[in-house]
This record gives C-alpha cells, structure tokens and sequence, in this order.
C-alpha cells in the first residue's frame, strides 16, 4: 500500500465540499475536475489499486492543472491499496464520493458509502442490473435517513439542442401537446451513436480492458441508453414525479454485439494480450463481441418511446457521436439532427404539421419569448418548417456539460433544494433500463 502525492503545496483554509474520487476508472470521474468551483477544496483524496486506470485518471488531472488557457489547481492525494475501499470508508478525507469506473463493483460502492454518511456523486450506470437495481432502491432509501445526497451525473441535459427541444415542447402554440404515438411510430424516439475510438480533452482515449467486459461495464442496452431515457421522462414529463411500479411498460428490447478485432483492442486499450475475461466473448482469432449495442421500446405514462444506442469502432474523419431525437406534437414535430447535413452538428428543427399565418404569428411569438432567456435564439426558414439557430455562446460541448452538472449537485448539496421528483424518477430510469435487459436477454 502506497500514500503519494501529485503536488505539494501549501496548506489553505479547508473548504465546505471535499471530494472523494474512489476508484477511478472511466474518463469521466476526471471530467468532474476539468474545473473549479469555489465551495469545493483543491485537496481530492483518491482511493484505488495501483494499476493503469489510476495512473491514466492521475495523468488527466495533471493535464488540467497545466492546461495553458485554464488551469486548475487541484492537489490529488493518494492512497494505492488493495484495501482501497475499506480504508476510505474509515478514514472520511473528505465528504463527496466521486464514482466513475467499473460499473460491477459501482452498486455496491454507493450502498457502502451512503451507509457510511457520505454524499455520492455518481457516473452513469448507478446500475447494470436487476440484482443492482434491488440495492440502488436501499441506497436511496439509506441516504433519505442518512441525510445525505446520492445524484447521477446527467449530463444530457445540459446540451442547448436539447434544452432547447423541452422548452419549445412546453409551448402549446407551437408544439400542441405531445401525442401517445404508437408503436409503429413512437411519439419520441432518441438515438444515439458512440465509438470506442475517441479523442478526449485533445487526446486519444485509452479505454480500459475491462470496458468491454459487459459483466464489468455493463451491456450497451443499460448503459448509455440511460441518457436517453432520462432525456425521455425529463423533456416528455418536466416536473413530474414517475412511478416505475405504474407509469413504466416494456414492451419489447432487444440487442447486439459489435465486434472489436484483437488489432483494435491493443490499439484501443494499448494492451497486448485479451484477459481471459475476454475470452469468453471471443473467437479464435481473438476478436471480441461487445453486446453495446441496444433498443428498448416502452410506454411512459401511456406515451409510447423508443430509445436506441450503437457503438461502432471509429467515427470516419470529421465525426464522431451523434444524437437524433423527435418529439411528435399534435401541432408540430421537434427534431435534433447531427448528420453530414449538420455537419455532425446537432441541430434542432421545428416542423409543422399544418402551415397558415396564423401558427407561424404563433410560433414567431414563441421564439421571441425563448429567446428572451436564451439571447440570440431565431429560426431559419427551410422547406419542412425552421431550423433554429442557436448562438455559439450556448454550444458548450460534452465535457463543458460536466461542470454544469457538478455545480447543479453541488447546489442541491448546500441549498437542500433537489426537486421531490429526481429520486423516483431515477428509480423509474433504471427500472427500465434493468427490465429491458431482462427482456433483451430471453431471447
């Protein structure tokens, strides 16, 4: 067992938020850190075995401190053990438990520390499956008598397309009300594309071996989907409070391997040989199926839904992930777009379903009130309706959106101000995530 430390500075007032990061294993526990927030102290304690997902977790943080236009300045101190776990449950450095890794072990992590009195701040999938479920229903209910604060890390919810989305569907002059769709043609659908190749912070990912072990880090059908379907009850039901046992049916899932080559996984993780972990889902060549991909289709509140995610190995030249999203109004359809017509943008449209003056006086006065918290929004007239045009101002990207979810955690954390609704509607997500990949996997 080893006690470092990254740097070495001087001592300074401890302030009210201290961060655990426990065993980091996914980019995104790092991502949290890519800024600073003045409630939260420079001193993170991290806990974790020695291995390379320390180090690579270690080496981004580094590269945040030194970033030439913003530099952080945290003071990473580190405990390497294989008792990591326990020895940060007695020891309490700090009073935020950051998680981002190994989603086997995650449940179990979340369970111990709300037991222990401390606050979770959680990457996506709190939960990989049905047994997980079980015990994320005794953390909530844990944390509610410990006092403490246990949120997942959506980060969706800050992209601009898609707030943009929800706050146009919340006009019923120009949205109308949100169909039930059928099942044939759901009334909203979201789809979305990922790769394991990846550029992050400026710089090729390594992934971890264990990444594709779907034991480890969960099939595809309950891990990114779960964006999605919290993108669903967040934009189809704002403020609402959902019950999973009533409000959620699954009505058919499904899922699929993509196969990883044994030249792609050393390229990938820079590891030479495939665990024997990975044997399991390999050939003889060493190949490896990865089941990632999925889609669940379900009723929410009688609303039908559909949500789809895709991993593929590398995005060609000039792309990367993509989004594709429709809410169907019975007055108009609003529809994000990121293809080569957007320029692997995402884009959102506005198409009507009927053209007469009078809606397009409607919807003219619906972007001058949007508009007036959200400066600069107008629309561009097209031949299926109006793309709207969002300034550049409001275009963060995906690793600026997780420090706009730390500082919402970190509100709720000081202000004690959550909205009654996230917890159940968190419960909802991983139901349905759970409850399709029990579907997913009879057939």
């Amino acid at each position: 067992m080893i006690i470092t430390a990254i740097t070495a500075s001087p001592a300074i007032a401890q302030k009210p938020v201290r961060l655990i990061t426990l065993d980091p294993g996914h980019f995104h526990a790092a991502l949290v850190q890519k800024s600073m927030y003045p409630q939260v102290d420079e001193t993170v304690h991290v806990y974790a075995k020695k291995g390379n997902d320390l180090d690579l977790h270690l080496a981004k943080i580094k590269g945040y401190n030194t970033d030439v236009k913003a530099p952080t300045g945290w003071k990473e101190v580190v405990y390497e053990g294989d008792d990591f776990f326990d020895r940060m449950l007695r020891e309490k450095k700090g009073n935020v438990v950051v998680l981002a890794g190994n989603n086997q072990l995650k449940t179990d992590y979340i369970l111990k520390s709300v037991q222990s009195g401390l606050n979770v701040f959680a990457d996506k999938p709190m939960v990989i499956d049905q047994k997980g479920f079980v015990k994320l229903k005794q953390a909530f209910e844990t944390a509610k008598r410990n006092k403490v604060l246990l949120y997942d890390i959506m980060t969706e919810r800050y992209e601009i397309t898609t707030i943009l989305q929800r706050a146009f569907s919340m006009e019923p002059a120009l949205f109308g009300a949100l169909t039930k769709g059928t099942a044939a043609e759901p009334a909203v659908t979201k789809e979305s594309v990922h790769h394991f190749y990846k550029y992050v912070s400026g710089s090729v990912l390594t992934r971890p071996a264990w990444f594709l072990d779907v034991e480890q880090e969960g099939e595809g059908i309950v891990d990114v989907t779960t964006h999605l379907v919290d993108l669903v009850q967040w934009e189809c039901f704002p403020g609402v409070t959902l019950d999973y046992t009533k409000d959620i049916v699954l009505t058919s899932a499904k899922h699929w391997p993509t196969v990883i080559s044994r030249n792609q996984f050393a390229e990938l993780t820079k590891v030479q040989q495939v665990p024997a972990y990975l044997k399991k889902y390999s050939d003889a060549k060493d190949d490896i199926s990865v089941m990632c991909n999925g889609e669940i289709n379900y009723r929410i509140k009688g609303v039908h839904a559909k949500v789809s995610v895709i991993w593929n190995y590398k995005a060609p030249d000039g792309t990367g992930d993509t989004h594709y999203s429709i809410m169907r109004g019975t007055k108009a359809n609003l529809v994000i777009r990121q293809g080569a017509e957007q320029q692997y943008k995402p884009t959102l449209y506005i198409e009507p379903l009927v053209h007469n003056a009078a809606y397009d006086n409607d919807v003219q006065k619906t972007v001058e009130k949007i508009a007036q918290q959200y400066k600069g929004v107008s629309l561009k007239k097209n031949d299926k309706g109006w793309e709207v045009i969002i300034p550049d101002a409001f275009k963060e990207g995906h690793e600026s959106h997780f420090a706009r979810v730390t500082e919402k955690y970190l509100e709720y954390l000081s202000k004690n101000n959550m909205p009654s609704w996230e917890v159940p509607n968190m419960l909802a997500k991983y139901y349905t995530t759970t409850q399709a990949q029990k579907l997913a996997n009879k057939k």
